[in-house]
């Protein structure tokens, strides 16, 4: 037993660990620390934030795959407020890229240890990577595609464009150049041309591994539509460090077990059911992009289609628009494709059902302040007839409830008004329709009467007589405002006398 007792306890002793490849610079070395660094990555932090914790295990390991490359630096703002205020940090995490020791930028790349290293490496030296046959196949079998231009002459017109839409897209995308004689012979024999190779682990029957950029002239500007419209082919591996290049376009999903690290010929058995069948639509006109995506890494995404990524083994579908509409596959993905099939037919049919995320309309709903959930918001923010101001908060957020006294004491002063509604809707429990944008809380916006489709988001001030100020201006008719009743005073009874 006592043995037993003694293992333990050495077992929570802590031990000494190796050292970290993450460079700890002060107010005092700081500048010098940085000084002959051609390129640096600097996270200033707090040691008691939350989200500094999470990024420090994905910043070490990039600091480890990247050593001798770009270095990574962290900064104690707690400890090193000279240095903070200096580069007006506000918040933690902050992360800044830094060339010969000047700020060249905020760094807005990935935030895990594989987007940080893909990020960086483009960062680091040329925009464009100058290649020779000896080097030329482990450049283009990495993760991120490759855009590679072929130039027998180096420096003329063309090579000059490529080198000018390198320079521009580096921080997304891969090049380099050659003017090796062997390389030119086997992929361009015209002498000048550029190719965009797509990563050997997504390579499939249904698209060639690489796409000939056939313009007639390079341009700076030809170049860049071309990446675009090439990069991903027709049905990319979504992550958490491409997920931007993908968003803003009609996109279906179909999330998974994707793992190329583990497994990559499961990865791929259901990716390939997924080409197929976008293929078929694709090649029949219709327009859609495509992705595949691990289940675990974007469960979030999934329960916003209400749909539960927690078990099974097949793919789960759901299709986001430009627009934000959302639509999820309700059928079991079926080996055949058949199912999928089914639903971008009704997709492109324009028979299926939008997914919305909604509270139950309330049962009552005569508070001064009406309750909107996403089943009700037509009806009540976009009523043509009614001036609306409209909340949405979160139950959680402290500023929130710091406001919702006021918020309802504005709601009982316009309660007589026949024109004007004050309205509030939880942003975590409800899809928040297109053209309103909530990226934080409170976010609150007017919707005038006659002019649905164009919100104003409110920027003033949070008490009462600030909105009812901000009413007065741009209201369609002026606000019918219940004052406050002055308590009357009692008129003194004179003493009777005594009789």
């Amino acid at each position: 037993m006592e043995v037993l007792l003694l293992v333990l306890l050495l077992a929570l002793v802590p031990r000494p660990g190796r050292a970290s490849d993450v460079i700890e610079l002060s107010d005092d070395d700081f500048d010098s620390g940085l000084a002959d660094r051609s390129v640096a990555l600097v996270e200033f932090y707090a040691p008691w934030c939350g989200h500094c914790k999470r990024l420090a295990p994905e910043y070490e390991s990039a600091a480890t795959r990247l050593k001798g490359i770009v270095p990574l630096v962290k900064v104690d703002c707690t400890a090193n407020s000279e240095t903070c205020n200096k580069y007006g940090v506000s918040g933690y995490p902050t992360l800044k890229i830094f060339r010969n020791g000047e700020e060249s930028g905020s760094y807005d790349g990935p935030r895990t240890a594989d987007g940080i290293v893909s990020h960086l490496k483009k960062q680091a030296g040329p925009a464009s990577v100058p290649l020779r046959a000896d080097g030329f196949e482990k450049f283009i079998s990495e993760k991120d595609p490759a855009v590679v231009g072929f130039f027998k002459e180096l420096f003329g017109d063309a090579h000059s464009e490529f080198m000018k839409a390198a320079s521009n897209l580096r921080d997304h995308y891969r090049f380099a150049h050659t003017g090796d004689e062997e390389l030119i012979k086997k992929y361009e024999p015209d002498g000048e041309g550029i190719i965009l190779f797509r990563p050997p682990h997504l390579e499939n029957k249904f698209e060639d591994s690489f796409v000939r950029y056939t313009e007639d002239k390079i341009t700076t500007g030809k170049i860049k539509k071309f990446i675009q419209d090439n990069n991903f082919g027709i049905c990319p591996h979504m992550t958490e460090d491409n997920k931007e290049l993908m968003q803003g376009k009609d996109l279906l999903v179909a999330y998974y077990d994707v793992d190329y690290e583990k497994n990559p010929k499961g990865s791929n058995y259901w990716r390939n059911r997924v080409i197929k069948v976008a293929k078929s639509f694709l090649d029949a006109g219709h327009k859609l992009n495509f992705a595949v995506a691990s289940r675990k890494t974007f469960g979030h995404e999934l329960s916003e289609f209400g749909l539960d990524g927690s078990t099974g083994d097949v793919p789960l579908v759901a299709i986001r628009t430009a627009k934000g509409e959302k639509y999820a596959m309700q059928e079991e993905f079926s080996r055949d494709g058949k199912a999928l099939e089914r639903f971008l037919q009704d997709y492109f049919d324009g028979k299926l059902k939008r997914y919305l995320k909604s509270e139950p309309i309330p049962e009552s709903n005569d508070g001064p302040v009406k309750v909107v959930v996403a089943e009700n918001f037509d009806e009540i923010v976009n009523a043509e007839g009614k001036d609306v101001l409209v909340e949405f908060y979160a139950p959680w957020c402290g500023h929130c409830k710091n406001m919702e006294p006021k918020y309802k004491e504005l709601g009982e002063k316009l309660s007589k008004d026949p024109n004007i509604l004050i309205a509030k809707m939880d942003a975590t429990a409800n899809d928040v329709p297109s053209p309103y944008e909530v990226r934080g809380f409170p976010t609150i916006y007017f919707s005038p009467a006659g002019s649905k489709q164009n919100p104003k988001k409110y920027e003033g001030g949070r008490e009462v007589s600030d909105f009812i100020s901000y009413l007065k201006r741009e209201a369609t008719y002026p606000p019918i405002v219940q004052e406050d009743e002055k308590p009357k005073k009692k008129k003194k009874v004179a003493p009777k006398e005594d009789l």
